[in-house]
């Protein structure tokens, strides 16, 4: 079948999904709730919040009588609540006993998990436990239904409470087995048990270690509760919300622990020092902030929403409250918020002061540093990253801030009439090897000569102020683009929410036409544009442009969604440029023979972003898949940053395998494409460790944490190139493709090769629409 694309529109929109495209799992705990109940949810879930300060996943609460006054209540204390009401009628044909004991009604009503398709793992926990250790081997548990024995009545039964669900039990079929043996009534139910899940699973579910389920009833005589225990469970007829019982005054005193007043949660909670989740440091801190006017929580509270990108919100927490020209921190902090959205005379105050204490001083030195550069004044971002290192000779920010304020290149003779002016993202020495060679691949589709006589480089991240405008219009063209541009959180700004510096007021004075060239929607699963100031200047920057181009039809129905109707036609299909290299390049030649290695690439930033709970099952299934991958061929780490590196520390501290590393951030553009177009096979998860070999012909697979790789491979027709890097079988479909790949690997390169001439037709239709737009 031939693959065509229009260069206007695709012929069938791929889903757009984030999570079905990369195949992170989606977590969440539950619990059945009632009124009775409530006061012991309520300890449970500050219980979790406490013991497990960086755990936020959903929280579904199954209900079906729970007052509006309840419902905030618990939502007070967990972010991401999501209301679940059972449904009787799944019940109605059940053979059952008494239906007014609780205890029956619960082990019904929680059966309605097994329901729930949202999620990938469900972990259930019972309104009368506490949470006293950490949960994380829970967390990344990824196949069968776990639970804890019985400990009164054998191995053969799990007990109530405690159950980790996986994805195949959260399935009609596993429900339709219930359902019967419910309708049957071959089972046993009473308060000891869950007694259709053990008639349904009869032994054969995963056994966990007890401290996950650690009854009450195992510290009869007034015990003290183990010091390893995880969960703690009040089985029996006395809870402790209703005086407790005789004879357990030491776990009843585990539990009073966590039954706090809001402000008191909130304060204990706030005084952790690390590892404290965004979620949950928001929704306690804000409240707290408002009560208190803490300073010091504010400036964690702002940091929270700065790592999440929600600038403006950092912005007014610290605004709510007093910082005395003392605290460095806070300054710094709310600096770095002002900075993010262009507020740079108010955020150069802050800095200032910030300056004063020198455990603060080379930070903001180099916030300082980066706001001159960001305004055009080389020689005052050079004044301030040297006194940061002055401050801090191995502050790398600082370092790098000095090395690009020094480095202003050469302009080369050229008309202004025969040039067009580019925006890109252009990148500094060390840095990302795909984001380097990108402004290059842009403008080698307007032709061969990609120097500065043709073209007038604008930094994506300066300012663009009246004299960039008037250096843009003495142009005879604008292109912007060069990578994702489409996010919110590389280099923040206030007057676009993306990647270029450009307030409305002067897009709207550019006089020569834009073309708008390949650029991605870049934003992670899990990740979001929550301003609206981005989708007005994205809806002004389409309205502005001669031609605007995507690189991937996912990015093409995420920019639609978020633009009017009218404006929908006007955004198409342009490849990126590295995919169809061997096209652009003056005088390319294929290899005559490839290097007899396998190259692989691993990404580290957003890390939270990229793998979840799952991070050390990728780095096990690597370890599996480099020792068998070794049969094929050599195998090499290929670096695009520094970052990258971390695998191979990882693969050798863990699992004792050593791979040669490749300093690809280290090279120059044609030996990026060279290193690429003689290796045999490309294993990437940095979208241009696909995109760049594949343009060069070579082979690729893709290792998916970020729903850009799905688009490029979904495409050009071949989703079976990529692999998630949560799937549960990742080393083995890793050997298993790579080996198809390699088996006869003349085939396989003519696949890439027409894959690419596919993308290479759009690339020229859009190229002649282009000539006719800017002449020339």
């Amino acid at each position: 079948m031939t693959m065509t694309f229009p260069a206007t529109a695709a012929p069938l929109a791929p889903a757009t999904d984030a999570h079905a495209l990369t195949g992170k799992r989606r977590i969440a705990f539950a619990s059945y709730v009632d009124e009775n109940y409530l006061p012991g949810f309520l300890v449970l879930l500050r219980s979790l919040a406490l013991s497990n300060p960086g755990v936020c996943e959903d929280f579904v609460v199954l209900y079906d009588d729970l007052r509006p006054g309840s419902i905030a209540q618990i939502r007070a204390l967990h972010p991401r609540i999501v209301l679940h009401r059972v449904n009787d009628a799944h019940y109605d044909s059940y053979k059952k006993g008494d239906q007014d004991n609780y205890l029956v009604r619960k082990a019904y009503f929680i059966l309605d998990v097994f329901r729930l398709r949202e999620y990938d793992t469900v972990i259930t926990l019972d309104t009368d436990m506490v949470v006293l250790g950490d949960l994380g081997e829970l967390l990344r548990l990824r196949e069968g239904l776990a639970a804890v024995s019985q400990f009164f009545y054998g191995q053969h039964k799990l007990n109530s409470g405690l159950l980790v669900i996986q994805r195949e039990y959260l399935s009609d079929a596993f429900c339709a087995k219930l359902d019967a043996t419910g309708r049957s009534g071959d089972y046993e139910l009473d308060k000891h048990d869950q007694g259709i899940l053990n008639a349904v699973l009869d032994g054969d579910f995963v056994r966990l270690d007890p401290r996950y389920n650690f009854v009450k009833r195992r510290l009869s005589g007034d015990l003290p509760v183990p010091d390893d225990t995880a969960i703690l469970h009040f089985t029996g007829r006395h809870k402790p919300w209703q005086g407790g019982e005789a004879g357990y005054s030491q776990a009843e005193a585990r539990w009073r622990e966590f039954d706090l007043s809001d402000a008191d949660f909130h304060a204990a909670y706030l005084a952790g020092q690390g590892g404290l989740h965004h979620d949950l440091l928001v929704h306690y801190g804000t409240p707290h902030v408002a009560r208190t006017a803490d300073v010091d929580v504010a400036r964690k509270v702002a940091a929270a929403h700065i790592s999440a990108g929600d600038y403006q919100d950092a912005v007014d927490v610290l605004s709510s409250v007093r910082i005395p020209l003392d605290e460095a921190w806070p300054h710094e902090v709310y600096g770095h918020a002002l900075m993010s959205v262009s507020r740079y005379d108010e955020a150069k105050t802050q800095l200032l002061l910030a300056t004063a204490a020198p455990n603060r001083a080379a930070t903001a030195y180099a916030r300082l540093a980066q706001m001159a550069w960001v305004h055009g004044d080389n020689n005052e971002a050079l004044t301030y990253a040297t006194a940061g290192m002055a401050v801090d000779p191995t502050h790398r920010s600082s370092r790098l801030w000095a090395q690009r304020a020094a480095a202003v290149p050469a302009q080369e003779p050229g008309a202004a009439e025969d040039q067009l002016a580019h925006v890109a993202f252009y990148m500094d020495r060390q840095g990302n090897a795909g984001d380097k060679l990108l402004p290059q691949s842009v403008r080698s589709a307007f032709g061969p000569d990609t120097t500065s006589r043709r073209w007038h480089s604008v930094h994506a991240h300066r300012l663009f102020d009246e004299a960039a405008l008037q250096r843009v219009n003495r142009r005879r063209g604008l292109v912007i683009g060069g990578g994702g541009l489409f996010i919110p959180d590389t280099m923040p700004n206030g007057n676009s929410a993306w990647q270029w510096n450009v307030p409305d007021e002067l897009l709207n004075r550019i006089d020569v036409p834009i073309a708008v060239f390949a650029v991605g929607f870049n934003a992670f699963d899990g990740q979001s544009y929550r301003a609206n100031r981005f989708r007005e200047s994205l809806r002004q920057l389409v309205e502005q442009s001669s031609f605007f181009g995507l690189r991937n039809h996912g990015s093409i129905e995420k920019v639609r969604a978020m633009i009017p109707a009218h404006l929908h036609d006007k955004v198409r299909f342009q490849p990126c440029p590295t995919t169809v290299t061997r096209q652009l390049v003056p005088g390319w030649r294929d290899p005559v023979k490839r290097d007899d290695t396998i190259l692989i690439n691993a990404a580290y930033d957003r890390a939270g972003l990229r793998f979840g709970h799952d991070y050390g099952y990728f780095l096990d299934q690597m370890a599996r898949a480099v020792r068998d991958l070794g049969e094929l061929a050599e195998v090499r780490c290929v670096a695009h940053s520094l970052d990258d590196e971390k695998i191979v520390f990882d693969l050798r501290r863990e699992h004792g395998i050593s791979l040669p590393v490749i300093p690809m951030y280290d090279f120059e553009n044609d030996q990026i494409t060279d290193l690429y177009a003689r290796t045999k096979l490309v294993i990437g998860m940095r979208g241009h460790a696909g995109m760049i070999p594949f343009g060069c012909g070579t082979p690729i697979i893709s290792l998916i944490s970020h729903p850009k790789m799905a688009y490029f491979l979904r495409d050009i027709e071949r989703p079976e190139w990529g692999v998630s890097v949560h799937d549960r079988h990742l080393a083995a479909r890793l050997v298993e493709r790579s080996g198809e790949l390699l088996a006869d690997h003349d085939a396989t390169v003519a696949d890439v090769h027409g894959r690419q001439q596919e993308l290479w037709k759009v690339t020229e239709a859009n190229a002649a629409d282009l000539r006719v737009i800017l002449g020339g």
